[in-house]
């Protein structure tokens, strides 16, 4: 099992804290808001996705993935007491013993892009696979034409990899990706 992170201030009025079964109704209502800014990064998502009961679905699926210590979800939320949901950021595929590595997948809210939140969100994310869950590096894949997500990456430190021809099916078509990961220790695996 993972145990939870605390929440983390990123930037004033934004908070990094650990996703709950309650955030369906608000993860609902990003993913509606979003669904032409995401739908270039993403997989088809039938109308079940966008509903709150889709994502209550979810994120049970994503607690256990969480309890067997293969995921650790995270929102972005505005910290104004109504806590809006901005951004996600998910550690998946967690894999310990010699591998110690996950993969990083995030998105941010298209009224905030551009304001440092990936970065900030991402360094934090990438600290606590580190610290916390003792991770030896950490992957992330984009789509070839998302520069804005490949700037975050180089950002955080993140090195490319090469090109995956075909890689994932997003947005109704197998799209290559390039891939990069960042090394967060050298430590010997206990």
């Amino acid at each position: 099992m993972i145990n939870d992170p605390s929440s983390h201030t990123i930037a004033p009025g934004i908070l990094l804290r650990p996703v709950t079964t309650d955030d369906a109704e608000g993860l609902a209502r990003a993913y509606r808001r979003n669904r032409r800014h995401l739908r270039p990064w993403e997989p088809n998502r039938g109308e079940a996705f966008f509903t709150a009961e889709g994502q209550a679905e979810r994120l049970r699926d994503l607690a256990g993935l969480r309890q067997a210590g293969r995921a650790m979800p995270w929102v972005l939320a505005a910290d104004d007491g109504r806590g809006e949901v901005v951004g996600a950021m998910n550690l998946s595929n967690i894999v310990q013993g010699p591998f110690r590595s996950a993969s990083l997948g995030y998105w941010i809210d298209a009224e905030h892009t551009g304001k440092g939140l990936a970065s900030l969100a991402a360094e934090a994310v990438c600290r606590d696979a580190d610290e916390r869950l003792g991770l030896h590096r950490i992957e992330a894949g984009t789509v070839v034409t998302n520069t804005a997500s490949q700037r975050v990456l180089a950002k955080c430190g993140f090195e490319l990899i090469g090109r995956a021809r075909n890689y994932l099916h997003i947005d109704g078509e197998w799209q290559d990706h390039f891939l990069f990961h960042r090394i967060l220790n050298d430590r010997t695996p206990a």
